[in-house]
């Protein structure tokens, strides 16, 4: 029996016959690089590889100068016999399945991803292989996300509500991926858009990459005044959150975007008005369809809800294992703070 293409080491996901990593989490010779967050994307490696549309994100974290080769989806490259290349995760910008063909065996390491489109990176593509590695972050059946329309359309009516009342609109979200999401799909004609000092660089990554965004304010630009504010829409990170940036939106009323505000409780942790289920990974469904469409008969799990997700796999008649590894979200188990049986709120 050939030897498994990919493997479990201190350093992180680790295939022998090329000699390479896939997001390592200890500094390595060559890492192949699934998306820029940093749980997956982190300093010290010698050669990293990625897709194009992930360059000016790991340039800007990991530093302008880091060797850095990028390529466009679905085009392969071979290193010492391993053919290598990158399907889209629809995750965020620049996200991608790593694909691995080596002595017959073909591996996908999934990274994070998610299976409906949001307009602000390509969509996922699922890849046909025979030996799959999945996400399992949201991996309970509780977590169901609400589609894309519906969740704009909820996010607009609360913008429009607060801005009726002469009310900022502060929304927590993460700086990378979710942001992005918001503006691309919130209504721009209700108000201005301000936000953050730690967005308003990721918002011009996705512009340069051909996103459309509606123009961006910060609290600092001329014309800016305590008047504007009363209709304005306010992202910014959950770090933000109590910090003196705050208040310059007195009055304002507050919300966090995050799956985990699928969980009883955690809005009301959180301390904010109001919750909104939003996701940049897969839910439930999601993760079912993704692992049916490769074919693949023998899965590994990586984070999050890992041992439902393996149990459930192998009720199906898959040979289904975990993966251990230093893996999470900074933006969703900063989110969280509830427990994973929590039920999901009404």
């Amino acid at each position: 029996m050939a030897a498994d293409l990919i493997v479990a080491r201190p350093e992180g996901l680790y295939c022998a016959a090329g000699d390479f990593y896939i997001d390592p989490w200890r500094p390595v010779d060559r890492a192949v690089i699934t998306h820029g967050h940093s749980d997956h994307a982190r300093a010290g490696h010698a050669h990293y590889l990625a897709h194009d549309d992930s360059e000016g994100v790991l340039r800007a974290r990991l530093g302008a100068d880091i060797t850095l080769q990028t390529l466009p989806y679905g085009e392969a490259i071979d290193h010492h016999g391993v053919r290598i290349s990158l399907h889209p995760a629809g995750h965020v910008l620049g996200s991608a399945q790593v694909r691995l063909e080596h002595g017959g065996q073909v591996w996908v390491a999934s990274g994070d991803y998610k299976t409906e489109a949001d307009g602000t990176c390509t969509p996922f593509e699922p890849v046909r292989c025979d030996t799959f590695i999945t996400e399992s972050t949201f991996g309970l059946p509780i977590y169901r996300w609400p589609r894309q329309p519906e969740l704009m359309a909820d996010i607009n009516a609360w913008w429009q509500a607060n801005a009726a009342q002469g009310r900022p609109s502060v929304l927590l979200c993460y700086a990378f991926g979710k942001a992005q999401r918001i503006l691309h799909g919130v209504d721009r004609r209700i108000g201005p858009i301000v936000v953050h000092g730690a967005v308003e660089p990721l918002n011009a990554v996705y512009r340069a990459a051909g996103v459309d965004l509606p123009p961006t304010l910060r609290v600092t630009d001329p014309g800016v005044d305590a008047q504007r504010l009363k209709t304005a829409l306010v992202l910014a990170p959950p770090s933000a959150q109590g910090t003196p940036w705050m208040r310059r939106f007195p009055g304002h009323a507050d919300a966090f975007a995050s799956g985990w505000m699928q969980l009883r409780g955690t809005r009301r942790r959180r301390g904010v008005d109001r919750g909104f289920v939003m996701s940049d990974h897969a839910d439930w469904p999601g993760l079912q369809y993704a692992i049916g469409a490769t074919g693949a008969e023998r899965v590994f799990v990586t984070h999050g809800s890992v041992a439902v997700l393996v149990r459930w796999l192998r009720e199906q008649g898959l040979d289904a294992q975990a993966f251990q590894t230093e893996y999470g979200d900074e933006d969703e188990a900063a989110a969280a703070q509830a427990a994973p049986d929590e039920a999901p709120a009404p």
